[in-house]
């Protein structure tokens, strides 16, 4: 399903960035660092219109050639930022919700743990492999 899974701190730092293929990690920073500029625009688009109803999820940030990249906000002004291949055109918008879905409650999960610093790197094995349920298996 997705290729890159981003979370994104409140700060704008990365918290935790998983991609396939490893190869365009690269390529992926720059996609989930260019999409922020767009997620911080619906956010303060949408605060201004709903102050007190605001929609978690922000829907398609913008379409690329090859990728399509989603958008998603915490309470808590945390990101999560999902690219997913443009070819496969069967996902619907229903299953890139209830993907943010898993992905909030899984870092909820992590949020949870009192041996987590808030602001430190994910590197929790069950977010990790929650990720990869995730991600399309490269063959």
């Amino acid at each position: 399903m997705a290729v890159c899974v981003a979370v994104i701190a409140k700060e704008n730092y990365p918290l935790y960035i998983r991609s396939v293929p490893s190869q365009s990690e690269l390529k992926f920073h720059y996609t989930v660092h260019t999409s922020l500029d767009v997620v911080e625009e619906k956010i303060s688009t949408a605060g201004k219109a709903m102050a007190e109803q605001r929609e978690l999820y922000l829907g398609l940030l913008y379409p690329t050639e090859d990728y399509k990249v989603y958008g998603y906000v915490t309470n808590s002004k945390v990101k999560f930022v999902i690219v997913v291949d443009s070819s496969n055109t069967s996902l619907r918008d229903n299953e890139i919700r209830s993907m943010f879905r898993k992905l909030h409650n899984s870092f909820t999960d992590v949020m949870c743990n009192p041996f987590y610093n808030p602001g430190d790197p994910i590197q929790s094995r069950a977010f990790d492999s929650m990720v990869s349920a995730m991600m399309v298996q490269s063959s």
